[in-house]
């Protein structure tokens, strides 16, 4: 990555007929860098649809959402192993159409001690990185920062896990860690303390090929209730562009807004307009 990019998540929504052909001609025409493939309620893409990502992967900045039926703490091992599963499909997938990276709520806590859960999310990662290594797959592996109190994926956790594996980084939902925090992390400062972090604790190379996400989000004292439009919400999104750009980050961020391209074309131009 040269630069930072940015991507909607999943097709923008005024792309008509709804295909990934007409979805990358909106993209070009709106001069936004890439798509966030959302395989959320499973892996399925047609050999079509493969083939048509994989020809503009060269020119577009694709990251893939792994399926939210993820919980790497379940209390049934078959959901363990089903879990894993389903994060090493998204990364073959992934790989297969040319992605960059993939992310993916990684567990709850389900009431255990989170150093417990903390060791049993690593335990299963260390089994999807074999199979990533034993297959050659070549995406980044993201466990992504959550929303609420009771997901595991706060940003110590994150880091952690990060630097237990080389394959492995962070991604940031801004949002989350706002929503999460019951209205914190929304600064100057706040932002090149997550990004300070993040270079000095896993390694220059963590900013250099950086998978974050944002929207506006509306929370209570439990966390996430929604994402919102940056114009309905408090999300200080000027401040954390100001801020990837002092620390010059490059990679990929996703845009979630309800209303995605909008969103996203915002943020891009804010942040070349900085």
């Amino acid at each position: 990555m040269d630069r930072l990019n940015f991507l909607t998540a999943g097709m923008p929504h005024r792309t008509e007929p709804k295909d990934y052909k007409n979805a990358f001609r909106v993209l070009k025409e709106m001069d936004l860098d890439g798509m966030e493939l959302e395989f959320v309620h499973g892996v399925r893409m047609s050999e079509t649809s493969q083939e048509t990502v994989k020809k503009v992967s060269d020119k577009f900045v694709i990251t893939a959402h792994g399926p939210y039926y993820i919980n790497l703490n379940s209390k049934e091992q078959e959901k363990i192993d089903a879990s894993v599963v389903r994060i090493i499909e998204t990364a073959a997938m992934a790989d297969k159409v040319g992605a960059y990276s993939i992310t993916y709520h990684a567990a709850f806590y389900m009431g255990n001690d989170k150093k417990i859960v903390y060791e049993r999310v690593v335990e299963q990662t260390k089994r999807i990185i074999e199979v990533v290594e034993r297959d050659n797959i070549k995406v980044w592996i993201r466990p992504e920062t959550t929303g609420k109190g009771t997901q595991w994926g706060d940003l110590d956790e994150v880091i952690g896990l990060s630097k237990e594996f080389k394959q492995v980084l962070p991604c940031i939902d801004f949002s989350h860690l706002h929503a999460r925090s019951g209205g914190k992390f929304n600064t100057y400062d706040d932002f090149c303390m997550i990004l300070d972090r993040i270079g000095t604790e896993i390694g220059q190379y963590a900013l250099d090929n950086f998978h974050a996400h944002l929207a506006g989000i509306a929370y209570s004292d439990k966390g996430e209730r929604n994402h919102l439009n940056f114009a309905e919400a408090d999300m200080n999104y000027k401040d954390l562009l100001k801020a990837l750009k002092k620390f010059n980050v490059k990679g990929a961020l996703i845009c979630e807004s309800p209303n995605i391209e909008e969103d996203c074309k915002l943020l891009k131009e804010f942040y070349l307009s900085i």
